[in-house]
């Protein structure tokens, strides 16, 4: 029997909401409200898999009934975490640290049953590839399209993907901030099939 309560976003990011609209799917969202600052020595990985968990928890408490989808990414470039850069410097040093090296991102999801306490969770490996990048390129890109909030300096949606050489992953939305192939595959694990609850693009042929 298919799952029927409700899914529930714990984020008040724009970028999640829309990857998630993708899938035709009705959803609230809920602000998490939660702590994001790294433990001492925790890798990127593990930060993005805790956050995840925690914020979907977090929202679950607050509900009686329905899955809450809780995801969160982190950034690492040879080993250093890589912080939302908040400011136009921040961003184009981060920018000028990443040419031509390659920046893993890590996308942690987790999916709890506010019901039932049940949760399952994985973390999502992109590895991107930065062309190099010389100053004006840097500045040009930032002064466009400053991503203050995103970890990484870039938005990948817009003009970041002029940033790159190759993105490799096996979950490509992953690199926006929630992986749609593994959402799909942990929300069946909850009897929730996302073509059972996805709208109608047009009425079905009646012929």
């Amino acid at each position: 029997m298919s799952h029927t309560g409700p899914l529930i976003l714990a984020s008040t990011s724009v970028a999640r909401r829309r990857l998630l609209e993708r899938l035709r799917i009705p959803f609230l969202t809920d602000a998490p409200e939660i702590a994001e600052t790294p433990q001492q020595g925790e890798t990127a990985a593990a930060l993005a898999g805790r956050l995840a968990i925690a914020k979907a928890h977090a929202v679950a408490a607050r509900h009686q009934a329905g899955l809450v989808i809780g995801g969160d990414q982190t950034a690492d470039c040879a080993g250093t975490l890589l912080n939302k850069p908040l400011s136009r410097t921040a961003a184009r040093a981060q920018l000028r640290s990443a040419s031509g090296r390659r920046v893993v991102f890590h996308s942690g999801i987790c999916i709890v049953d506010a019901a039932s306490g049940q949760c399952m969770h994985e973390t999502v490996p992109v590895t991107v590839e930065f062309r190099k990048l010389d100053p004006q390129a840097i500045a040009r890109y930032v002064d466009c399209e400053p991503a203050l909030h995103a970890a990484g300096s870039f938005h990948i949606e817009g003009l970041g993907v002029s940033l790159f050489e190759r993105v490799s992953s096996d979950d490509p939305s992953s690199l926006v901030g929630l992986p749609l192939i593994t959402l799909c595959r942990l929300l069946r694990s909850f009897d929730y099939e996302v073509l059972d609850h996805a709208s109608l693009a047009t009425p079905p042929d009646s012929r």
